[in-house]
């Protein structure tokens, strides 16, 4: 076996119906700047850099051209790791006042995420890492009123109760050492 690259997911682009209209969703509720944002080289459409992070010039990208009578996605999801419940909580309620279908939230047992669809219907979701890896799929209801002590209580029993899970140090350890092994 050769030796495989290491690799670390870097961002994805979509292609949009209406570019004003996804900047200011995932600039408003995901909290995304702007980076850049031109004509594409052969000036045929506008593209548009976004962030969160200031380590990645961007981790998503829109460039128009998606045919308005395209009824599917061609992503499955886009999700985004938040830095507290707090956060979460926070992003959560500020989509409660966009017209959302599907929102959650749930536990994954190793996550609380929460989902979504942008405004041209792809598929969002926000999450906070919990101490757990769960094996999945694992989708547990969690009403994000509760008090912080209970959410993480409802996770640990979540995470304790589903054969397989693990602390996400000791599974993080096993991964190590199997992508490793992967690598030769």
């Amino acid at each position: 076996m050769t030796a495989q690259a290491r690799i670390s997911f870097s961002h994805v682009g979509l292609f949009v119906m209406d570019l004003d209209r996804m900047i200011d969703f995932y600039t408003r509720h995901l909290g995304l700047v702007v980076t850049d944002r031109a004509p594409t080289r052969d000036g045929k459409a506008q593209i548009a850099f976004l962030t969160g992070d200031a380590r990645e010039h961007h981790q998503v990208v829109f460039a128009t051209g998606r045919p308005a009578d395209m009824n599917y996605n061609m992503v499955q999801q886009l999700s985004f790791r938040l830095d507290s419940l707090a956060t979460l909580r926070k992003v959560y309620a500020g989509l409660r006042s966009e017209p959302i279908v599907e929102l959650g939230p749930v536990t994954h047992g190793n996550a609380l995420s929460a989902y979504f669809r942008d405004p041209e219907g792809n598929r969002l979701e926000v999450f906070i890492d919990s101490k757990w890896h769960s094996p999945q799929p694992l989708g547990v209801p969690v009403d994000l009123s509760k008090p912080d002590d209970e959410i993480w209580a409802l996770i640990d029993k979540t995470a304790r109760e589903m054969p397989g899970s693990k602390p996400r140090a000791e599974w993080s350890a096993e991964l190590a050492a199997r992508l490793e092994k992967a690598r030769g």
